[in-house]
């Protein structure tokens, strides 16, 4: 059994597009999807849908929920968030359907499944919160609590956008990487490839080059913050643009 791995697409709807084709070209037979669809990214809801005619397996992220929230929050996040933040939340959620709304807000914040005889998890963040960042260097003691509380041959996750494979005791976690927002400096897209087979687990993370013009564009011609056409580019978080902006 072979499933692709992605997450972290945040409305690139370019990245996602190559990295399905990707994905099938290496015999994907599932598409496993951590969440975080939307924000920044020009295309919410192309990715909303797209996703949903994939059929994939998909929870709803920490950024997803964030969105949904927007009607809510917005008088307390003009005043207490970045301008672009706010701009990216309220720019996602008045350019969703009503349909892909309510689609979004249906999904879980966690799936578990069973493939080929493992059990698998899928969290955002980590099995304890769905905005819990975990990193390569996260301490094994940490991974370990999280390994007995997902109850889990493999927890599939993603929100730090960094990826990597743990194997702590019998429990694999795995990061998918970013589909749509890089933070390592290399914008290429990410996603893993897992395959399953009785005895045996292999993962393999790729890069995949994407149209960046034709995601910056789109960008542009929404009149976004020009510093997200940069986070493209770059392939750096916002916070890293903004500041190298205000140092000159």
């Amino acid at each position: 059994m072979r499933a692709a791995l992605i997450g972290d697409v945040h409305a690139n709807l370019p990245a996602l597009e190559a990295v399905l084709e990707h994905a099938r070209h290496r015999g994907a037979e599932a598409v496993w999807n951590i969440g975080d669809w939307v924000g920044y990214g020009a295309f919410p809801e192309e990715v909303v849908r797209l996703l949903r005619r994939e059929a994939t397996v998909s929870i709803v992220g920490n950024y997803d929920r964030k969105v949904l929230e927007f009607p809510d929050r917005a008088t307390e996040w003009r005043r207490t968030k970045r301008p672009e933040k706010y701009l990216a939340f309220r720019w996602a959620w008045e350019n969703l359907s009503i349909e892909s709304r309510r689609y979004l807000g249906s999904m879980p914040h966690e799936h578990r499944l069973n493939a080929a005889g493992y059990s698998v998890l899928l969290v955002h963040g980590s099995p304890a919160a769905i905005d819990e960042s975990l990193y390569e260097d996260t301490t094994e003691e940490r991974l370990r609590e999280l390994a007995e509380l997902a109850r889990a041959d493999i927890v599939v996750f993603g929100h730090t956008h960094q990826p990597f494979v743990r194997l702590v005791g019998s429990c694999r976690f795995i990061n998918t990487g970013s589909v749509g927002r890089q933070d390592d400096g290399d914008p290429r897209a990410s996603y893993a490839l897992l395959e399953l087979q009785p005895g045996a687990v292999d993962v393999r993370h790729f890069r995949v080059d994407y149209n960046i013009e034709r995601a910056v564009t789109a960008v542009r011609r929404h009149e976004l913050p020009d510093a997200f056409a940069e986070m493209l580019r770059r392939g750096r978080k916002l916070t890293w643009v903004l500041e190298r902006r205000a140092a000159g």
